[in-house]
């Protein structure tokens, strides 16, 4: 998916990931606005990878549990937008990430809650 939607990892931080994502040919809807679907898709990876990204991969993993989005604002093709997952809990068998993903202006576009489960490899 993340090759797919064209997701690249730009910024790690000591509690944050950020990506950034295109809105083009494969991320719209047909009046050629971001496709929540592509929202959706976009706050999984980066959670998903800022999640596996706080422990020893070669002990455990972390998979999705629930996703949940509301779109709060369009954004036409020919842009970008940049997703940033911080997390609310990082627990031994749970984690609940948020992941914001703002428009090229920095104006809130969407907004997810993530939750993990974190299992024994």
């Amino acid at each position: 998916m993340v090759e797919y939607l064209e997701i690249e990892f730009i910024e790690l931080g000591d509690d944050f990931l950020k990506a950034k994502m295109p809105v083009n040919e494969k991320t719209v809807q047909p009046l050629r606005m971001l496709n929540g679907g592509a929202s959706l898709a976009l706050c999984e990876c980066v959670g998903s990878m800022a999640a596996n990204l706080v422990f020893d991969r070669t002990k455990f993993v972390a998979l999705g549990l629930d996703l949940n989005g509301n779109h709060l604002r369009p954004v036409m093709e020919g842009d970008w937008v940049y997703a940033i997952a911080k997390p609310h809990h990082i627990g031994a068998t749970t984690q609940v990430w948020e992941i914001k993903i703002e428009n090229q202006a920095g104006q809130l576009v969407h907004i997810s809650r993530l939750t993990m489960a974190v299992k024994n490899r």
